[in-house]
């Protein structure tokens, strides 16, 4: 790739999901041998804890700064936002990236939370004038139950596509704690978790 791609993970609700995407997208992409940066700008610093726990002998994924220019860098950045992203700020950061993943668990309280942002994301000029695009991930979500049912019915409201559906796995729990990613366990183990990634690793392609 000839220029750096950016994508934004971003929710206004924290316990969305964000960080646990954010490092497991960077895990799926480093592991297809791209070259991943990660930038942290949640106020936990939960992705950047789990980068100082990444084993040097995976697949490499380096630390983004803010204040670092993007200028003759080349493959991916992903930015773990901050909860409640919104106003200049957001402005600013459409402006970096080419693609926002929204990530969203089927309960009240998300849902109601998501509500003004997704209204507000989409008056945004970035997406307006389709310079950057937003997906949507379901998180915690086991396809095909009334529960999926019923977070793909509210987001239909806001004609916004879901990617797909992550399920939470005990797998996801165990890679973070060594700072590794689904993707960086044995295939055999995680067969359902990567099956579940091809929808949005293929998105981000198009």
């Amino acid at each position: 790739m000839s220029k750096l791609r950016a994508i934004l993970i971003a929710n206004p609700k924290g316990g969305s999901g964000k960080s646990t995407l954010a490092v497991s997208l960077a895990g799926a992409l480093a592991t297809s041998g791209q070259n991943v940066r990660l930038l942290d700008l949640d106020k936990q610093q939960s992705a950047n804890a789990w980068l100082a726990r990444r084993p040097a002998d995976l697949p490499a994924i380096w630390s983004f700064q803010p204040n670092q220019s993007t200028t003759d860098k080349s493959g991916w950045l992903i930015i773990d936002s901050p909860a409640g992203l919104h106003g200049k700020n957001l402005e600013r950061a459409l402006k970096m990236v080419e693609r926002v993943i929204v990530p969203i668990a089927p309960s009240l309280f998300d849902m109601e939370a998501s509500r003004t942002f997704l209204d507000a994301l989409k008056t945004e000029k970035a997406i307006r004038k389709e310079r950057a695009f937003i997906g949507m991930v379901g998180m915690r979500v086991t396809p095909r139950t009334r529960v999926a049912q019923v977070l793909e019915d509210f987001l239909q409201q806001h004609e916004l596509p879901i990617l797909t559906h992550l399920q939470d796995t005990q797998a996801y729990i165990n890679a973070a704690f060594d700072g590794k990613s689904v993707f960086d366990l044995p295939a055999y183990q995680t067969q359902r978790e990567r099956e579940q990634w091809i929808a949005l690793l293929d998105w981000l392609q198009q």
